[in-house]
């Protein structure tokens, strides 16, 4: 069950090809990988990120596309409606020094129509995440002198 629950990506990359001309169709789709090039890891959490973890430091974690920070997930899988008593648990660790501010969450269903906005205070650090739907979210991340993106499933 849990295979079918992806829960993170981090390869939401755009490609473009130099063309002639230009597409036909103003309304192409994306080549972003988005929530179908999941990646989430269960294993060692890169050096950097391992803060306040002791060993190893094995956890649910995927990294944003440019590698700017970690989302340690403790609610895995993240789902919009819990009824389980557990909750969207997910510490954000940013790479490098940051000075203190907020972590800012846009979040995009499907990386398309009105953002939902989240705010971290402290800047990347423990945080409850809900969404307000289930769906492949993408969100665009931003905190004092940094910023990335990752794609987010919630289940339903």
């Amino acid at each position: 069950m849990l295979a079918a629950c992806a829960v993170l990506a981090a390869g939401c990359t755009e490609q473009s090809s130099p063309s002639a001309a230009p597409s036909p169709s103003p309304a192409a789709p994306s080549l972003a990988p988005g929530c179908s090039a999941t990646k989430v890891e269960n294993g060692p959490l890169p050096e950097w990120a391992r803060a306040g973890f002791s060993g190893d430091a094995r956890a649910v974690h995927v990294l944003g596309v440019q590698g700017e920070i970690a989302a340690v997930l403790f609610g895995h899988p993240l789902t919009y409606d819990r009824k389980d008593g557990a909750s969207n648990k997910i510490l954000w660790v940013g790479r490098e020094k940051y000075e203190t501010g907020t972590l800012t969450i846009k979040a995009r269903l499907e990386g398309t129509g009105e953002p939902v906005l989240r705010e971290v205070a402290g800047g990347p650090g423990p945080s409850i995440i809900d969404l307000p739907q289930a769906g492949c979210w993408r969100l665009y991340l931003s905190w004092p002198g940094h910023t990335d993106t990752m794609d987010l499933v919630y289940a339903g």
